[in-house]
């Protein structure tokens, strides 16, 4: 295994690169053809290129870029794309790059790379290897979260047309739908020799430092060690709109120490019925559920001055 550094002057110097994109998420069809060309304007050598179009052709695209032994593994798309990607590179060799092309993009946020595809190359092209945290839930890896209540009941509902056409906007819209019918959960986590009871419509363990988009809190990220556990809302369904709007306003000023926040390295998830869970927003299970943290499992091309512990 190479160190950091001489997988990055590798990167910088020889320019062995493989890219897959999603083109099935929201810009991954339209951007496709631009990155490849962009890339390869860069001075990269695509020994392989994927354009992921059906449904379950996304892993074996992934496997036939690795087989390239490439020392760059371009993954373009959202979060269930990005979090598949670091899933098959853990503990490997080879760096991942990110092109963020889906809705909310949350773990390309957390480690500074924005939803520009100008960006998202500069990075690849003057950025750097850092390694990074993964988190497991139960046997999968996964890179920013994974969520449990009527999160996952909209990952099953949501309609994949209307989210391509309107965003992020998908997802309230899905969930207002859903919330009528939905009844609150019995969350018990465990954690640390601690035992936390709430009732909530929704539950979330954050490896990142992004959801929906926003952020978590001022000092959740991916390289900590920690994951960052917290409800949303109590039993009614009130609580459930207003501290969603809550979050995605706040969220830049809160800290982990700050309620109703619980930031562990290991927690197990149980409630007083089985629950459907997400993670990264694919449809993963049901509770109950262990979620730990997997140290520097993943590494990634961050932008020059990204932190690395």
């Amino acid at each position: 295994m190479r160190t950091k550094q001489e997988l990055t002057e590798d990167i910088r110097r020889e320019r062995r690169a493989a890219l897959v994109v999603n083109a099935r998420s929201r810009r991954g069809r339209q951007l496709y053809a631009d990155a490849h060309a962009r890339l390869l304007a860069a001075g990269f050598e695509l020994l392989g290129s994927y354009a992921v179009d059906r449904p379950g052709e996304l892993e074996k695209s992934l496997t036939a870029a690795l087989a390239h032994h490439p020392d760059l593994l371009i993954a373009g798309g959202g979060d269930g794309t990005i979090s598949t990607a670091g899933r098959m590179l853990a503990h490997r060799d080879v760096a991942l790059g990110l092109l963020p092309l889906g809705t909310t993009n949350n773990f390309a946020r957390t480690v500074g790379i924005l939803p520009d595809l100008d960006e998202a190359i500069a990075t690849l092209v003057d950025g750097r290897v850092i390694d990074v945290d993964l988190g497991v839930a139960g046997d999968m890896s996964f890179t920013n979260h994974v969520g449990a209540g009527l999160s996952a009941e909209i990952m099953i509902n949501v309609p994949g047309r209307l989210k391509r056409v309107i965003g992020r906007i998908a997802y309230p819209l899905t969930a207002l739908g859903l919330l009528t019918r939905h009844r609150p959960l019995r969350v018990t986590v465990r954690a640390d020799g601690r035992e936390l009871v709430l009732t909530t419509h929704q539950v979330y363990v954050a490896n990142g430092g992004f959801h929906a988009g926003r952020p978590i809190t001022a000092d959740a990220h991916a390289d900590d060690r920690l994951l960052v556990a917290y409800p949303v809302g109590g039993a009614s369904k009130w609580e459930l709109v207003r501290e969603t709007a809550r979050n995605a306003l706040t969220g830049h000023r809160r800290t982990l120490r700050d309620q109703p926040f619980l930031a562990v390295g290991e927690l197990w998830l149980e409630t007083d019925r089985p629950a459907h869970v997400e993670v990264d927003g694919e449809p993963c299970g049901a509770t109950p559920l262990r979620v730990a943290v997997d140290p520097n499992a993943l590494r990634i091309m961050a932008p020059p001055g990204t932190p690395d512990h």
